[in-house]
């Protein structure tokens, strides 16, 4: 691998890396919980329907990153690609061991599939909602 490749990898990973921490300690972070305000399947009934609303939702929204994610590849130049490829894979990283600790507090009761699949529909919302924000000028050019 090339110096100069070898240097952009890291210099992504630690901007990555920032980004990350910086959203944890601003609040972000927290829209992880299945109870926050804005989790979409505060109204589901059981424990069941709760955890099928959660797994529609991220299903749902792992559709709508990916459709945004395919998207923005068109629009961009070649290397900007590859850097958002690399950020993506960190992301999805991040978001898996983020979503595996969580329900990790889980393990002794019902609830870990439930908490996983929550923190799976925050985490890949919130990640749309950022990539929204860093390139939809962009589309619109």
């Amino acid at each position: 691998m090339s110096p100069m490749i070898l240097h952009m990898r890291v210099h992504t990973v630690s901007t990555l890396i920032g980004i990350i921490l910086w959203s944890i300690s601003s609040g972000t972070g927290t829209a992880q919980h299945m109870n926050a305000p804005d989790a979409p399947c505060r109204s589901a009934g059981s424990g069941y329907e709760t955890a099928v609303c959660f797994d529609k939702a991220a299903k749902k929204d792992d559709l709508d990153l990916n459709r945004f994610y395919g998207e923005l590849q068109k629009k961009l130049e070649e290397d900007d690609q590859q850097k958002l490829r690399v950020a993506q894979r960190l992301w999805l990283q991040f978001r898996d061991a983020t979503c595996a600790a969580e329900r990790q507090l889980y393990t002794t009761g019902s609830a870990a599939p439930t908490v996983y699949s929550a923190c799976l529909e925050a985490q890949t919302r919130q990640r749309t909602k950022d990539l929204h924000t860093t390139y939809d000028w962009l589309l619109s050019k």
